[in-house]
């Protein structure tokens, strides 16, 4: 027993004179594999909650731009675009007085949609049409400012991965452009000169600026939209156990989902065209137009390259058959779908992409044959943002299939 406790005394004694090494050594050992441990603590939580947060600011982004498409749609249909002859960067002046009512009507008395069109057009007629103009650029506006302040805080804050100041530095060069590009289709509307000549037709904005205007919005929704599922939805891996074979034909369908994606832009670009040129009221009736599958006049205009953007017989029949050959293209990308092994929510984003392409084919369809009435072409062009919304999802699920 008195030899036990020598050597615990012995012990203690070694302990008190290693003091400094003893503290520090077990220290430094300890540290560096902790600190390589995953801990999911409050850094972790805070990440996740600034990831959530750049999430749903993308997507409220996105949702603000879809509803701008949606005023825009019905901007033009109820040719209220040419209403309001200036632009500035910070807004027009609200007419508040009777007075300056009639001060902006005198304005627009200047141009050649009052003087060839609506010459018997009344102030209380042209108050409608000014503030529907009105509440799309202001629309535009706010959307400018949900997204650019915002995204100078996430950036100062250091919330934002380099990948991603990339993709919001993209997002707002289109933002900006889509924005020029407002006013520059706008002015094409206001230019005598275009109209001046007898032949020429009504005053109408340029089907070519039109087009450009629609499908930056469209290539700003989807960079958006993207980024949003990103941070808030990420994409989910193929199942586990999935064979090679397996994995290959997910990766063709991922092809073909791209071409889904492409193929609905190029046909909502067309369907600018068609509202550019009023080409909507030519032919009214489906499947034919009138009683031939393929029209008389669809070559009417030379050199034969102007039918495809002027001729408007021509724009409504490849409107036709982009729509119908999308329509195709989607739905087999959803029976190929279901056949294949694929992550869980892509069989589910597949199924929707097709139902709300055959929706937008039956849109259409009704809008031409009830003459292009406001409520079925604007839900109808609206529709071609939601067909191209389920495309980028099922794009999306299938993004961590292995190349």
């Amino acid at each position: 027993m008195s030899m036990w406790r020598a050597a615990c005394g012995l012990q203690r004694a070694v302990g008190r004179m290693s003091c400094p090494l003893q503290r520090t050594r077990p220290v430094k050992l300890l540290v560096g594999p902790l600190a390589r441990m995953p801990v999911r603590g409050a850094a972790t939580v805070a990440v996740e909650g600034s990831q959530k947060a750049v999430g749903w600011w993308l997507m409220g982004c996105g949702g603000m731009v879809f509803g701008a498409v949606v005023l825009g749609g019905v901007t033009r249909l109820t040719e209220s675009g040419l209403s309001m002859v200036t632009w500035r960067l910070l807004g027009e002046h609200r007419p508040r007085t009777q007075q300056e009512w009639q001060d902006e009507f005198a304005r627009y008395q200047q141009f050649p949609e009052f003087q060839i069109k609506n010459k018997d057009m009344r102030l209380e007629e042209f108050k409608m049409i000014w503030w529907m103009e009105y509440l799309h650029r202001q629309w535009g506006r706010t959307i400018g400012a949900a997204f650019f302040l915002p995204a100078a805080f996430f950036w100062a804050t250091g919330r934002l991965s380099p990948g991603l100041k990339r993709r919001v530095v993209a997002c707002g060069g289109l933002l900006g452009v889509q924005g020029l590009l407002g006013w520059y289709m706008v002015r094409s509307g206001l230019e005598h000169e275009r109209f001046s000549a007898p032949e020429s037709s009504e005053p109408r904005v340029s089907q070519y600026r039109l087009a450009a205007h629609l499908g930056t919005a469209f290539l700003l929704y989807t960079l958006l939209l993207w980024n949003g599922l990103d941070q808030l939805l990420p994409a989910q891996p193929m199942p586990q156990g999935a064979s090679a074979l397996a994995v290959q034909q997910a990766r063709r369908l991922r092809g073909m989902v791209h071409g889904c994606k492409a193929a609905v832009l190029l046909t909502a670009v067309s369907g600018a065209f068609v509202a550019g040129l009023d080409a909507g009221l030519v032919y009214n009736s489906f499947p034919k137009m009138a009683d031939r599958w393929i029209p008389s006049d669809v070559l009417a205009m030379s050199p034969p390259l102007r039918n495809l953007t002027e001729n408007p017989t021509t724009v409504q029949f490849q409107h036709r058959v982009l729509g119908t050959g999308t329509l195709l293209l989607v739905t087999g990308a959803w029976l190929l779908a279901r056949r294949r092994t694929l992550p869980p929510r892509a069989h589910t984003a597949a199924a929707a992409a097709a139902a709300m392409a055959w929706m937008q084919v039956l849109m259409g369809i009704t809008t031409l044959l009830t003459l292009v009435p406001v409520p079925i072409a604007a839900a109808h062009q609206s529709g071609s943002l939601m067909l191209l919304s389920f495309a980028i999802w099922l794009s999306h699920e299938l993004k961590r299939v292995p190349k």
